[in-house]
C-alpha cells in the first residue's frame, strides 16, 4: 500500500510539472551561468528601469535590409530592417569589462520598450533558424536589444504628378504604454542612425534624400515619444517614356499620315483613322491597370493621353469635314442654269431690301421734326428697330459665313498638315514645361 501511494504522488507531482509552466528564471536557474545568475537575482521584468528617478531614455538605430515593393494601388511600401534599441538599466549592473551576449530567448527574463510601428499594416519577426533576436549587457548595465523584422507600413502618396512625381514616405516610432514621463526616445546618431538606403537600387525609384525627426504622439490618453525616419523618393521615368509616352506620341504622328491620302481614298483613311483611335485606347486602359481607380488623382499620364487621343480623334473628324465639303462642292457645280438664276433673285431681293433699310433711316435723319410730329405706335417702333439692326446683323453673319467658307476642300489637308504638327508640339513643350518644372 506504501509503495502504491508513493507511485501516485510521484505520478501527480510529474502530471503537476507538465501543466504549470515555470518561469525560466526559476525553473532554468541552475543552469545559468553565475553571472547571469547573480544578475537576476530579485530583478523584477515587470518593472521598467529608473521606476522611481524618472524616465528611461531609448536610443534607436536603423538599417534598411531591402525595400521589397512599393504599391501606388495600396499606398504602402514593404521593407525588411534591423531595429536596434539601447537604454540603461541599473539593475543589470556587473564586475568585468567585458559585454554578455545572451541567447534571444532569454529576452523574455528582461524588460523592453514596448515599441511599435504606427502605420503598419501588417509585420512579423524572422525566425529562420530562430528568433532573429540580440540581447546584450554591458557592465554598466546598457541593454542592447536588436531585432530584425520585415513590415508593410502605409504611404500617402500624391499621384497628381505621376509618373514624374516624388513621393515622401515615414517610418514612425511609437511607445505604445508608456508615455513622455516614463519613456523617452532619441536617435542614437542623428541623421546617420539610419543607414542602407544608399545601397539599395529601386526599380522604379531614386532615394534622394533621408532624414530623421523626433516629436510626441498626442492621444486621449496622455503625450508619447515618436521617432520618424523620413525618406523621399523620386520616380525614374525612362520607362514610362519608353513604354507609354513614345508609343502615343507615335499614334499621333501615324494618323497624320491620313493626310497626305487622297481624299477619295475613304477606306485608306478611315482604317487609319479608326485603327489609331482604337490602339490609342488600349494603350490608355493599359496604363491605367496599375494606377488607383480614384476620380480624384488626375494624374500628368492621363493629360498626357488625353491629348493624343484628342489629336488622334481630330485627325478623323479632319477627313469627315474635308469629305463632306468635297461631296457638297461637286453637288454645287451640277446646278442647273435656272437654279442659278433664282439664286441669283433671291440674293438680289435680300440686297434691296437692305438699301431700302438704309434709305429709310436717312429719310428719318434729315427730317426729324416730321417724325417727331407723327407719334409712332408701338409695332412701328420694333420695325423700324428690326430694319436698323438688320444690316449690320447681315453682314456679321456673311462675315462669319466667310470665314469658315472653305473655296476649295482640297485645301483642308494642306492646312491640317501644317497646324496639327505645330499645335502639337507647343502642346508638349507646355507641358513637359509645367510637369518638370513646377
Amino acid at each position: 500500500m506504501c509503495t502504491l501511494s508513493w507511485g501516485f504522488k510521484a505520478l501527480f507531482v510529474m502530471i503537476s510539472c507538465r501543466l504549470i509552466k515555470v518561469p525560466p528564471a526559476e525553473g532554468k536557474g541552475e543552469i545559468l551561468p553565475p553571472t547571469i545568475q547573480k544578475i537576476m537575482k530579485g530583478y523584477n521584468k515587470y518593472l521598467r528601469p529608473f521606476f522611481d528617478n524618472g524616465p528611461v531614455s531609448v536610443g534607436m538605430s536603423m538599417d534598411i535590409a531591402s525595400i521589397d515593393t512599393i504599391s501606388e494601388i495600396n499606398m504602402d511600401y514593404t521593407a525588411t530592417i534591423f531595429l536596434r534599441q539601447r537604454w540603461t538599466d541599473e539593475r543589470l549592473c556587473f564586475e568585468g569589462n567585458k559585454s554578455l551576449s545572451l541567447d534571444g530567448r532569454l529576452v523574455e527574463m528582461l524588460w523592453v520598450p514596448d515599441t511599435f510601428i504606427v502605420d503598419s499594416k501588417k509585420s512579423f519577426l524572422h525566425d529562420i533558424t530562430v528568433e532573429n533576436r540580440l540581447i546584450r549587457i554591458y557592465p554598466n548595465g546598457t541593454v542592447l536589444y536588436a531585432i530584425r523584422i520585415t513590415t508593410t507600413v502605409a504611404c500617402n502618396m500624391d499621384l497628381t504628378k505621376y509618373p514624374m512625381d516624388k513621393q515622401t514616405c515615414t517610418l514612425q516610432l511609437e511607445s505604445w504604454g508608456y508615455n513622455t514621463n516614463d519613456v523617452m526616445f532619441y536617435w542614437t546618431r542623428g541623421n546617420d542612425s539610419v543607414k542602407g538606403l544608399d545601397t539599395i537600387r529601386l526599380a522604379q525609384y531614386t532615394v534622394e534624400d533621408h532624414y530623421t525627426s523626433v516629436s510626441e504622439a498626442v492621444y486621449e490618453t496622455g503625450h508619447y515619444p515618436k521617432l520618424v525616419f523620413h525618406f523621399e523618393l523620386k520616380r525614374n521615368i525612362l520607362y514610362f517614356i519608353l513604354e507609354t509616352y513614345v508609343p502615343s506620341s507615335l499614334l499621333v504622328v501615324l494618323s497624320w499620315v491620313s493626310f497626305w491620302i487622297s481624299q477619295s481614298s475613304v477606306p485608306a483613311r478611315i482604317c487609319i483613322g479608326v485603327t489609331t483611335v482604337l490602339t490609342m485606347t488600349t494603350l490608355m486602359m493599359g496604363a491605367r491597370t496599375s494606377l488607383p481607380n480614384a476620380n480624384c488623382f488626375i494624374k500628368a499620364i492621363d493629360v498626357y493621353l488625353g491629348i493624343c487621343f484628342t489629336f488622334i480623334f481630330g485627325a478623323l473628324l479632319e477627313y469627315a469635314v474635308a469629305h463632306f465639303c468635297t461631296f457638297n462642292r461637286s453637288g454645287v457645280k451640277k446646278l442647273t442654269k435656272e437654279e442659278d438664276e433664282e439664286a441669283e433673285e433671291e440674293i438680289n431681293g435680300v440686297l434691296s431690301a437692305i438699301a431700302n433699310s438704309c434709305k429709310a433711316d436717312k429719310i428719318s435723319k434729315a427730317d426729324p421734326d416730321k417724325s417727331a410730329k407723327r407719334p409712332l405706335g408701338r409695332k412701328e417702333e420694333k420695325t423700324q428697330h428690326r430694319r436698323r439692326r438688320s444690316p449690320t446683323m447681315m453682314k456679321g453673319l456673311l462675315f462669319i459665313f466667310n470665314c469658315f467658307h472653305v473655296k476649295n476642300p482640297y485645301h483642308i489637308d494642306n492646312y491640317a498638315r501644317i497646324s496639327f504638327p505645330l499645335l502639337f508640339i507647343i502642346i508638349n513643350v507646355f507641358y513637359w514645361v509645367y510637369y518638370l518644372c513646377f
